[in-house]
């Protein structure tokens, strides 16, 4: 087997990471150097305030370095994962600058000799955000750097909470099965979940796995891909138990994450469901769709709630980040574009149009969103922080994995179905 250790992210990260002092990352007067250069850069901002943020440092960038031309575009995050930055990167037309996601996924790609190592281009920027660049790193050198890293948590309508009589977030999974009981019997939807983009309906697979399984058992299993634990099969049990009492909206295989009204996000943001399991993002995918483009005065935030008498560690998390990395062979004029994302002004605009938790540890001051406030304290209280496990597994073994969870969804598959194709693909590499 080609034992690709991912390592488990054992950050114990908090807002409070200590402060790493910053080298000027302002963007440089132009000087005529850059004549003639065009910088293409794919993101996966598309709804809510980022995508501003991002043409306003492309104008930016421009304007200091003169000759110098950026194309930022932005694409849906399942697009750009799944289809179009794989398809550049093996057809030797990458952007310049691009999506880079840690773990296997990270380690295919330098593998394949896809990224250009940032070490000696750019080291002040990559100190400015301390451990959480460790899981863009392989063998030493560093490939991505994170313009953002929290955990995932329930999203949730604070007043229908209070109006189906619920007074305080759950804090054990039969908590969550109470409260869903209440909501439903106060005549509102639940949970949604965007079952129709497959992965948001497999990060439940991944919190009860979480939950059920120990800290040492899930290293392992990154590792070595060893699944013969019982709490592999437990977390689909459990998954499939959950689903047994009705939780989620009509129609919910159908129904995609991000887009639109009708999506998961939007059915929250709107009031037409009470809560959405998701990453730290959400709070500003949510105010892009509401009416007004606001985040809602009624959202909150909580973890997931732990299990007891499980292996698994009551206050771990499910987590990642979004980060950009250079493709080989582009100008050098990328790794600079990256250094300014990543200065401390950009990671303080960043963070204050709610778009999520800034890496640069002087930026989160400027955090206005309670609910991110909250998710940074979240993050600061985790034991551990666990990588989202199809990007720690890596491309074979994640999709295996999601395709098993989706099929348990729909009453095509069974919990053990889920381990047997995650063993079964690993068994390729």
């Amino acid at each position: 087997m080609n034992r690709r250790s991912t390592r488990l992210v054992a950050l114990g990260l908090s807002a409070g990471l200590a402060a790493v002092a910053l080298a000027g990352c302002a963007p440089s007067s132009g000087d005529g150097e850059g004549d003639g250069v065009t910088l293409t850069w794919w993101h996966n901002a598309t709804s809510g305030p980022l995508p501003a943020v991002w043409e306003e440092v492309a104008n930016e960038f421009e304007e200091a370095h003169p000759g110098v031309t950026v194309e930022q575009t932005g694409y849906q995050n399942e697009e750009l994962q799944r289809t179009l930055i794989p398809n550049a990167l093996a057809s030797g037309d990458a952007p310049d600058l691009f999506q880079v996601w840690p773990g296997g996924e990270l380690r295919d790609q330098v593998e394949n000799g896809y990224l250009m190592p940032l070490d000696d281009a750019i080291p002040d920027t990559i100190s400015s955000v301390g451990a959480t660049v460790n899981p863009w790193q392989v063998d030493g050198k560093t490939y991505g750097i994170p313009f953002t890293f929290g955990i995932e948590g329930f999203w949730y309508n604070t007043e229908q909470f209070a109006q189906a009589g619920i007074d305080a977030p759950p804090t054990t999974l039969d908590e969550l099965v109470d409260d869903v009981a209440k909501l439903r019997a106060a005549g509102f939807t639940p949970i949604a979940v965007g079952a129709g983009d497959k992965w948001p309906a497999a990060h439940w697979w991944y919190q009860f796995a979480l939950h059920s399984c120990s800290p040492e058992t899930i290293q392992t299993a990154v590792d070595e891909y060893d699944f013969s634990d019982d709490c592999w099969v437990d977390a689909g049990d459990q998954l499939e138990e959950f689903l047994g009492i009705n939780p989620f909206q009509e129609g919910f295989l159908g129904t995609p994450a991000q887009q639109g009204a009708g999506s998961s996000a939007g059915l929250v943001a709107n009031g037409q469901a009470s809560m959405e399991l998701m990453g730290h993002w959400n709070a500003g995918t949510i105010g892009g769709l509401t009416a007004d483009q606001q985040v809602p005065g009624f959202l909150g935030w909580f973890p997931f709630p732990g299990i007891p008498g499980s292996a698994g560690d009551p206050t771990a998390a499910l987590g990642g980040g979004d980060g950009f990395g250079c493709s080989k062979d582009a100008p050098p004029e990328c790794a600079e574009l990256l250094a300014y994302i990543m200065s401390e002004d950009v990671q303080k605009r960043f963070a204050a149009s709610g778009s999520g938790i800034p890496t640069v540890p002087s930026a989160t001051d400027s955090l206005e969103d309670e609910n991110l406030k909250a998710v940074a304290v979240g993050l600061g209280e985790a034991s551990f922080v666990q990588l989202w496990l199809d990007t720690a597994f890596g491309t074979t073994v994640g999709n295996a994995m999601n395709e098993g969870i989706v099929n348990l969804f729909g009453g095509a598959g069974t919990p053990e179905d889920i381990v047997k194709a995650m063993q079964d693909a690993a068994a390729t590499l």
